[in-house]
């Protein structure tokens, strides 16, 4: 029986055409979009690298996220992952002691056609910012659709309680660095829940209607939160 090699990064798997032929969904192909497919085209797979994207999270952290995502499900695909060498587990220290999976290197770099992909999305007729969304995919809906040309000069230092989930934010080289940490002493702090605060960040709406009608709360600088806000805006669909 021949074998397919496949040589990564991290080494080299030996794959025979009898395992391959098994996984009924590869494609066979040579070509790197395929093996993309191959390896994060299964339902959830990509959801799940997103999520990880701003830090290692525990199971429940990622099934929370994620509505819909059955435990059974959760575990093949996080099993699925670490073998390709996607993501890894690892335990946090005393006293936390608990079980996190974290992105790999090479899996890090899935944040490019993450944020590529999003970006085409968003301007297909069939975008609905009104389903749900998690903490963490809106704060990287704001790294990915954040106009960093239109303000170069803007660095503010941006606060976040999102589903009560605190983020700390900075503009850095026309990029918006993200960390999940205490929002505190930030120049202007933006909370609400995720739904209510794409509505204010992609509408059309200033940001001082968005506070009357309680879709955000905001404290500090509004005229430099406005001028935050004033960076997004969603794409306009174009089939010519």
């Amino acid at each position: 029986m021949r074998d397919s090699v496949i040589k990564s990064n991290h080494g080299v798997t030996k794959i025979t055409t009898t395992d391959l032929g098994k996984a009924r969904r590869w494609y066979l192909d040579a070509c790197g979009t395929a093996l993309a497919m191959d390896l994060v085209g299964e339902r959830w797979t990509l959801l799940i690298a997103r999520e990880l994207l701003l830090g290692p999270r525990r199971f429940g952290e990622i099934r929370g996220a994620l509505e819909g995502l059955s435990a059974n499900i959760l575990t093949q695909r996080l099993e699925g992952m670490e073998k390709a060498g996607i993501l890894r587990r690892r335990t946090l220290p005393s006293p936390t002691n608990a079980q996190v999976y974290e992105l790999t290197k090479w899996g890090r770099a899935l944040e490019e056609p993450i944020f590529a992909l999003s970006r085409w999305a968003a301007g297909s007729p069939a975008h609905d910012v009104t389903l749900p969304l998690s903490n963490g995919a809106f704060m990287l809906s704001l790294r990915t659709m954040m106009d960093g040309e239109a303000d170069p000069d803007f660095t503010p230092d941006l606060g976040f309680r999102i589903g009560g989930e605190p983020f700390r934010a900075q503009i850095v080289n026309g990029m918006l660095e993200i960390e999940r940490r205490d929002p505190e002493g930030a120049q202007v702090i933006f909370a609400g829940e995720p739904t209510n605060l794409a509505a204010t960040f992609y509408g059309r709406d200033p940001l001082i209607e968005s506070m009357r009608e309680g879709r955000v709360t905001v404290t500090g600088d509004i005229v430099l939160g406005q001028r935050f806000v004033d960076l997004f805006a969603l794409p306009v669909f174009s089939n010519d």
